[in-house]
């Protein structure tokens, strides 16, 4: 068994000896942490996407011409 599955075997057990309001508390704080982690991400995609259009380095276009640049028909 590898360490990082020891840890998180290791976690399990730990939270599977609280009790069961304490492990529904943890689960609801782990998925309220989870969700603002990928907010986060989306903010920071959206600022270097506003950063790439304000440099000039973002390109528009249509599907075809996504599907014509990923090919290299362009």
């Amino acid at each position: 068994m590898s360490t990082q599955t020891s840890y998180f075997q290791d976690a399990i057990e730990t939270v599977e000896k609280l009790p069961v309001d304490d492990q529904t508390l943890l689960i609801e704080i782990i998925r309220q942490r989870l969700l603002e982690q990928r907010r986060s991400e989306i903010e920071q995609n959206a600022q270097d996407t506003i950063r790439s259009v304000r440099e000039g380095r973002a390109r528009f276009g249509s599907v075809e011409d996504l599907r014509g640049d990923l090919s290299g028909e362009r």
